[in-house]
């Protein structure tokens, strides 16, 4: 069977961009900071060497990405704090880093314009959605996937052909090690996390129920039947010793009930509209790596010694196999 062996690789694209804009020192010859950029491709090039895939597909935020999840809760990513640099080469203040930031992904994306990757981008949708989208598509059933994302959402995502790789914890997670590790499967885990809030996000869950209280107290969630709101509900009503925890799951059910509605991913939260976009993307992808342009850019940067063999051997590879 030749498609058992094809690998997609997915990125959430911010994710990686921002964790190499916080820790990559690379400048330009202009003495700008590079490193969301530079350290963007070198993390590209990291995992291609770990899963070498048939196919890369780079999700984006679209402008006004979080308008819908934050029409169903106005507090959905609010109060996020600014992202900043933890190094102190340059003194950028705050307008001149937002500036900057801005100019490293517009070069990133002329690099990756170069490549043969599927950038998907798409207004009012965010990235998570896309991604779940392209796990669920018909054109990648039955190879093997890889979500290179240090974001817990995609926990949700995992399946028997479906894994998540974070480059942080340098873990790559399937479905017995998310088992072992918090007793939640896949299924249930939008679920769990709607009972236990995601500060990163800024929704508040239920007190004290941290995914580890989930566990222990309802251990049903690791079984692949999918549980709901309602289910979980029926479950406190009638379990023998109530505790605090059931009652507060009771008393907060449609906080529960809000939040799995922003969290999900199961049901993608995107218009018939753009998801015609993203299966268009996916669809008639006709894939282009124009080596000398790439290269181009990295003398543009100063960054003309830097080897990328690894990535380009897996760009040739994906030209050949079209």
């Amino acid at each position: 069977d030749q498609m058992k062996n094809k690998k997609l690789m997915i990125i959430d694209g911010l994710n990686m961009f921002l964790r190499n804009y916080i820790v990559n020192p690379a400048l330009a010859p202009t003495g700008h900071p590079i490193g969301g950029c530079i350290g963007f491709l070198k993390s590209l090039q990291k995992v291609c060497g770990m899963f070498t895939p048939d196919e890369i597909i780079i999700a984006w935020d679209g402008h006004s990405g979080s308008a819908k999840r934050k029409e169903m809760n106005k507090d959905y990513k609010a109060g996020r704090k600014p992202v900043r640099f933890n190094r102190r080469m340059v003194e950028l203040n705050e307008d001149e880093q937002v500036l900057n930031k801005a100019e490293q992904y517009i070069k990133l994306v002329e690099y990756l314009n170069e490549t043969p990757t599927i950038q998907i981008v798409v207004d009012y949708v965010e990235a998570d959605d896309i991604i779940a989208f392209a796990c669920a598509h018909k054109k990648y059933e039955g190879w093997e996937k890889f979500i290179i994302s240090s974001d817990k959402d995609f926990f949700q995502l995992i399946s028997e052909d479906t894994y998540l790789y974070r480059p942080i914890q340098k873990k790559l997670v399937d479905e017995p090690s998310l088992l072992a590790e918090h007793g939640i499967h896949p299924n249930n885990f939008a679920l769990a996390r709607a009972i236990a809030g995601d500060k990163s996000d800024n929704l508040p869950g239920i007190p004290r129920a941290g995914l580890k209280t989930i566990k222990n107290r309802f251990p049903f969630m690791g079984d692949e039947m999918i549980q709901t709101v309602e289910s979980l509900a029926e479950h406190c009503r009638n379990v023998d010793k109530p505790v605090k925890l059931h009652t507060n799951i009771l008393a907060g059910l449609d906080l529960i009930e809000n939040n799995y509605d922003i969290m999900q991913l199961y049901r993608p939260v995107m218009s018939y509209s753009s998801k015609q976009v993203v299966k268009f993307a996916i669809e008639e992808f006709d894939p282009e790596w124009k080596k000398i342009e790439f290269q181009k850019h990295l003398m543009r940067d100063g960054q003309i010694t830097l080897k990328f063999d690894k990535l380009f051997a897996n760009f040739n590879k994906i030209i050949v196999d079209k």
